[in-house]
């Protein structure tokens, strides 16, 4: 029987020392899942932003394509022109930016433009558009057209200028199309 105790005695200690050991390696894979969870979250999180400002974008990008095909039907025919003589919102004469175009246009005062007049869903606020009357062209004649029968017709252009936003006042979306009447 003593022996049996020597024997209980020898392997409670084997134990006892094994089970310090245990408990390191089973911390160290502890401390690796939660390193690699904590990455993939952060993954994840990022992922998730990028689909969010994808979505503001689109948002931005179809509130503005709206209004700048509204802003293209106010000149169409047969709709008579509006006139242009600076005093509606929206129609001007031709703005002469003295800088980039783009910086232009991103300091331009949305007040001054036209809100478009549906209403998109899910926008921080109304597109707008601006529409400007650029001076009138005449055509050279072309092959087969004759100065004998009178004057060939002037082309009329507008610059149609539209600016959406999405869900978010950072979304900022402007669009931009000459358009021949």
């Amino acid at each position: 029987m003593h022996e049996r105790t020597r024997t209980l005695n020898r392997n409670l200690r084997r134990l006892a020392s094994q089970g310090g050991s245990a408990l390191i390696i089973a911390l160290v894979f502890l401390l690796a899942m939660t390193l690699i969870g904590v990455t993939a979250m952060q993954g994840t999180t990022q992922q998730e932003s990028m689909a969010g400002n994808a979505r503001q974008r689109n948002l931005a990008f179809q509130a503005s394509e709206t209004a700048l095909r509204d802003g293209e039907s106010r000149v169409t025919p047969p709709a008579l022109p509006p006139a242009f003589d600076n005093s509606t919102p929206g129609l001007r004469q031709p703005l002469t930016p003295n800088t980039d175009l783009g910086t232009f246009w991103m300091n331009y005062d949305w007040t001054q433009s036209q809100a478009y007049g549906g209403t998109p869903g899910e926008v921080f606020a109304q597109p707008r558009v601006v529409i400007e009357e650029l001076p009138p062209v005449s055509r050279p004649p072309g092959p087969g057209e004759s100065v004998r029968f009178g004057a060939l017709p002037q082309d009329q252009f507008f610059r149609v200028t539209a600016r959406g936003l999405g869900g978010t006042a950072d979304a900022v979306v402007i669009l931009q199309t000459s358009y021949k009447r």
